[in-house]
């Protein structure tokens, strides 16, 4: 872990998974962290041990779909803290299911949360850093923003509008130096976000691996405040992700719906349930998922086999664009050409 100053931070989606690591790694004497979530006795659970660590902690029930409660956070956080270093727009649901199967409601839902959620935290949060002139915010995104997902219609489409939406925000703000728009893409994430997601399939869900420790990820947004960058790729399946979809995106899109529905004819039978799309999990927080209990030795055999994966459908693609390119290069006039040549022959 890199060193970092301590800072005044705020963080949405903070009751588990990634933005609980993020909470706990910023964790030390001179760090003021403000806690946001749906869930007050997971976040207190937190707040507890970030204060154990030297911190001063603040817990503000707060869900991000409400653009009233998120000002009052921001209010809130600036009176406690002061300023605001850095604000990390973390929250996060997602919904399973075939998008006819899956309840319009449910991918509302979504939207409000992913896209519309990090819209409210923005709009909070930028009138306080243009009025201090300077500010990091972070919006966690994950490779999703690239490479859409079949059965995850609703988060595909909220995660590609927040790439967009962070990428407007980066212009609009181009003349202030010291206030920066971050993006992070994490693959996927072994977090409790799979069991506590909405799941409309009927079986089990799981995630494909090579799966990130979310404390990596932490670690890699933390790292923002002494080195923001606007955007910020981790693990290896998200770079193979990224190129991919660039040079193939309907080919990874067939290529993804094949897989997992091939995962879903063989998966355990589940029950269909909302998960956390319209209330918190109940449970108290937990930075694992408990998805990356394999052997080594075969979570290196896996990670090789995506990684191969993405290598042939890149090269693949690469290979068909030069093809394509050197049959376009026949235009009309060229042929007529060749054409008048023979017959002057």
């Amino acid at each position: 872990m890199p060193e970092f100053p301590s800072a005044n931070v705020v963080i949405t989606g903070a009751s588990s998974g990634i933005g609980q690591a993020i909470a706990e790694t910023l964790a030390r004497p001179g760090a003021m962290l403000v806690l946001a979530a749906r869930n007050a006795d997971a976040l207190n659970a937190i707040a507890a041990r970030c204060r154990d660590a030297g911190a001063q902690v603040t817990v503000i029930p707060t869900d991000v779909t409400d653009a009233a409660a998120v000002q009052n956070l921001a209010q809130q956080a600036r009176v406690f803290a002061g300023t605001i270093d850095m604000w990390v727009s973390n929250a996060g649901v997602g919904a399973v299911g075939r998008f006819h199967e899956v309840p319009i409601r449910a991918h509302e839902q979504v939207v409000r949360t992913n896209l519309l959620g990090h819209m409210n935290d923005a709009h909070a949060v930028l009138p306080i850093f243009l009025d201090q002139r300077f500010g990091t915010f972070v919006n966690v995104i994950s490779v999703g923003g690239f490479c859409a997902a079949p059965y995850a219609a609703a988060y595909s489409a909220s995660k590609f509008g927040l790439r967009g939406f962070s990428e407007a925000l980066r212009g609009e703000l181009s003349g202030h130096p010291h206030i920066h728009i971050c993006d992070v893409y994490p693959s996927f994430v072994d977090t409790p976000g799979i069991s506590h997601g909405a799941n409309y399939t009927g079986h089990r869900l799981s995630a494909p691996p090579p799966l990130l420790d979310a404390r990596r990820v932490a670690a890699a947004i933390v790292n923002l405040l002494a080195h923001p960058k606007d955007t910020v790729m981790i693990g290896s399946t998200a770079w193979g992700g990224r190129l991919v979809h660039m040079l193939a995106p309907a080919m990874t899109a067939r290529i993804m719906n094949r897989i997992l529905t091939r995962y879903f004819a063989t998966a355990d039978a589940a029950a269909t349930t909302d998960g956390n799309l319209f209330a918190p999990a109940a449970d108290e927080g937990h930075i694992d998922g408990g998805l990356r209990s394999r052997p080594r030795s075969r979570g290196k055999r896996q990670t090789l086999a995506v990684l191969t994966v993405f290598m042939a459908l890149g090269l693949t693609a690469f290979f068909r664009r030069i093809s394509h390119a050197s049959t376009s290069t026949r235009t009309p006039d060229s042929d007529a050409s060749r054409e008048t040549s023979a017959e002057d022959e």
